[in-house]
């Protein structure tokens, strides 16, 4: 028989990996799901992690404002807490690969053991950073276990919410071009859940399709509409304008990851055996629903494109003429 504890047992992920594990272990599997203990008695969570060899801590929660905290941190404290009580041998942890950052000069792909610098403001990113730093803290002073850290990229079934928050908007600064992006289906992230707790991985695995699909044909694949050039300095304060207003979806604190490369390397989970079944192409087409604006002929497009950049162009004009009249009133009021 074989004794498996597991967080985040009713999410997508969660209820997935259960039907893998059932499917490989039909008459000797004893599935301890913990999600109702871990806000709870933490005796309680210990002894129900007793005698588990392996504990698969896959909970995530929606933060909820897109870049807001979560519960997680403390969760996880509890669940390694329980797992040292319960000598668990294997532990597999859920993370995810916005850890690394947007960055400009991020290279192309992230191995597995670039440094993780989530970008400021964006704390569900950054509470991932600090969740892998407990759980190396507990590897340390568990030298007898095997650590497994998952870094998926955008998940199709799992993270919905960061998929729509990073949805390619009207607008870019200039010189800037649409990064490339990945997009992961869930069932080939419960196989690497699945392929880390039979092989016991320890270490850092990023868990991505092959490659990357480039900017400009995921605007193309999601439905997004034209792009609009602006100034460097304006394209933030539009970004701020549009969400603010409505009428955007990403935060100004996730704009660094429409505007710069945060693409992983799948190459060590790979050599160890795993593949996706579903390319990024694929995953990216289920994760949108495309609108109207893939439907329309290339000539429309232009069109179309045309006359948003002339909005584009007049709107930065008038954030110039705002800007000057701020200036000659502060100008004005300073000479009084």
């Amino acid at each position: 028989m074989t004794t498996v504890a597991l967080t985040g047992a009713d999410t997508p992920l969660g209820r997935a990996t259960r039907k893998l594990l059932q499917a490989e272990l039909p008459d000797g599997l004893d599935l301890r799901p913990l999600d109702d203990l871990v806000a709870g008695d933490r005796g309680d969570l210990k002894r129900q992690a007793e005698g588990a060899e392996v504990l698969l801590h896959l909970a995530s929660s929606k933060p909820s404002a897109l870049t807001g905290g979560t519960i997680d941190i403390e969760t996880t404290r509890r669940v390694l807490d329980a797992a040292s009580a319960a000598s668990i041998r294997h532990l597999v942890v859920l993370s995810d690969a916005t850890v690394y950052g947007a960055w400009a000069n991020n290279p192309v792909p992230l191995t597995d053991d670039a440094v993780l610098r989530p970008n400021p403001g964006f704390i569900w990113a950054a509470e991932r950073a600090e969740i892998e730093r407990l759980v190396g803290e507990w590897r340390s002073a568990h030298p007898g276990s095997t650590v497994t850290v998952l870094r998926p990229v955008r998940t199709v079934g799992s993270t919905g919410w960061l998929i729509r928050a990073l949805r390619p908007g009207p607008t870019v600064p200039e010189l800037i071009d649409d990064p490339p992006a990945q997009f992961l289906h869930l069932d080939d992230l419960a196989a690497a859940v699945m392929l880390a707790y039979r092989q016991r991985f320890d270490g850092a695995y990023n868990v991505a399709p092959d490659g990357a699909i480039p900017g400009d044909e995921v605007r193309s694949l999601t439905g997004a509409g034209p792009k609009v050039r602006l100034p460097e300095r304006l394209a933030p304060r539009f970004a701020r304008w549009r969400f603010r207003s409505g009428l955007g979806v990403t935060p100004p604190e996730l704009v660094p990851y429409t505007l710069y490369p945060w693409v992983v390397a799948n190459d060590r989970l790979r050599a160890a055996g795993w593949t996706a079944e579903i390319s990024n192409e694929v995953a990216c087409i289920e994760a949108h629903e495309v609108g109207p604006w893939a439907t329309l002929s290339p000539r429309r497009r232009q069109e179309i494109a045309l006359g948003v950049a002339g909005v584009g162009i007049l709107a930065a004009l008038a954030a110039g003429v705002l800007a000057v009249r701020r200036l000659l009133t502060r100008a004005s009021t300073d000479a009084l």
